[in-house]
């Protein structure tokens, strides 16, 4: 697929486009309005593909549970393994399209790894990701206080009587953005992995103590990274930081999301989600 078409499609999820502009636009370098509408199958998710792990697994238990942020009541997905536990515990942070199917399946693919896995749905204080919309509303978000809510959802973690006490965090697109933000936030966090997520500015590289793994996209396919992880990595090394940093060859942003035939890139998904794995499983163990 052509990408100028991918990034015009990104910029119709994330910003200002409505759907009539994107599509007007899209036939412009499609050659017609119905090849452009024919593309949007493609660059829209499929959530039925989104049953990785299902949700009657007998390996996990699965809840909606609801926690105090700073901005009042914070809805969330629980995923854990079956039995007692205590286990390790893992935060998500969704992409910029909200709380819905893909991310509560990557919650259940990370407790059949045994973790109790929170999905907060970082929508709540403007009435949640139900509400759809999710790339634009964002905006609507006081940044600061979705770290903070972030925060929160690491002492919700800790406070339960299933989880040994050691607590992680993820986060896609957008969420790989806060994630970031949340491990130079909170000191208490044990490991942080980010796919493709804008990094802080070089300069608060210092603050980072927690171990953290980036899986960042193709900087050549990737329109929210043009050069500023490589910039964060240098500062990362320079300071003598705790880091794994990976970059894909060839993979867009969101390669990862298998519910996304445009962007999904099956090799590198699977090479940075064994990453993920590896590298949760020696911090959070």
């Amino acid at each position: 697929m052509d990408q100028r078409i991918i990034d015009l499609h990104h910029d119709y999820v994330h910003h200002h486009l409505d759907r009539r502009l994107f599509l007007e636009r899209a036939a412009k370098i499609a050659g017609s309005l119905s090849g452009a509408a024919a593309l949007l199958p493609l660059l829209d998710c499929n959530f039925a593909r989104a049953q990785t792990v299902a949700e009657a697994d007998p390996r996990i238990a699965t809840e909606d549970v609801t926690f105090e942020g700073v901005t009042g009541e914070m809805m969330a997905y629980l995923a854990r393994p079956a039995g007692a536990g205590p286990h390790p515990a893992i935060v998500v942070v969704h992409e910029a399209g909200g709380l819905n199917p893909h991310t509560r399946d990557i919650a259940r693919r990370l407790a059949t790894e045994g973790y109790v896995t929170l999905a907060i749905d970082f929508l709540s204080p403007i009435g949640g990701s139900a509400q759809g919309g999710g790339g634009r509303r964002l905006a609507q978000l006081n940044p600061a206080e979705t770290v903070q809510n972030g925060v929160m959802g690491v002492r919700y973690l800790r406070s339960r009587d299933d989880i040994t006490g050691k607590v992680g965090a993820i986060g896609f697109c957008w969420g790989g953005r806060v994630t970031q933000q949340l491990s130079i936030t909170d000191s208490s966090l044990d490991a942080v992995v980010v796919f493709y997520g804008q990094p802080p500015h070089p300069a608060l590289a210092e603050r980072l103590d927690t171990p953290i793994l980036l899986n960042y996209a193709d900087v050549m396919l990737d329109m929210n990274n043009t050069g500023e992880a490589i910039a964060y990595k240098e500062e990362l090394e320079r300071l003598g930081k705790p880091f794994v940093f990976h970059m894909y060859p060839g993979a867009q942003h969101g390669f990862n999301n298998d519910t996304n035939e445009a962007r999904y890139n099956q090799a590198a998904a699977e090479l940075a989600w064994g990453r993920t794995v590896e590298f949760f499983a020696e911090h959070l163990s």
